[in-house]
């Protein structure tokens, strides 16, 4: 008796396929000069598949200005933290500007929970954004 050194399979997959597909599956294991079981598990190994993601155009515009006000939100950090730089700097000449900056960024907070709470409503997920 000969033996093969080759792993013991025990799980099983099955699957219908229409007889067009099942042609075109025989042609390609007949060209590969595979068992059927062989063409199966080389291209599992093999193969690559990437998911669709499909993007409708509510979603393809809302990601855009998510994207703007993003790159917006991050102009306005950038001036807030110079700004909390020469406060910190030059102190006591400028408290009253020290209150105008720290309302400023009160404002931005709450327009970016406003923001995020919009894309939540319009994406699904509300309970994500809501305090």
């Amino acid at each position: 008796m000969r033996k093969y050194n080759t792993p013991h399979r025990r799980r099983v997959i099955k699957t219908r396929l229409t007889e067009e597909e099942y042609a075109e599956f025989s042609e390609r294991v007949t060209v590969c000069k595979m068992s059927q079981s062989e063409y199966i598990r080389q291209a599992l190994i093999k193969s690559r598949i990437r998911p669709v993601i499909t993007v409708s155009p509510v979603n393809d515009e809302l990601l855009s200005a998510v994207g703007k006000l993003t790159a917006e939100y991050g102009k306005i950090g950038g001036n807030l933290n110079q700004i909390a730089r020469c406060l910190n700097e030059y102190g006591a000449p400028y408290n009253a500007l020290s209150q105008e900056v720290r309302a400023a960024a009160a404002e931005l907070a709450a327009l970016k929970f406003e923001v995020l709470q919009k894309v939540g409503e319009v994406v699904g997920n509300i309970q994500t954004y809501q305090l």
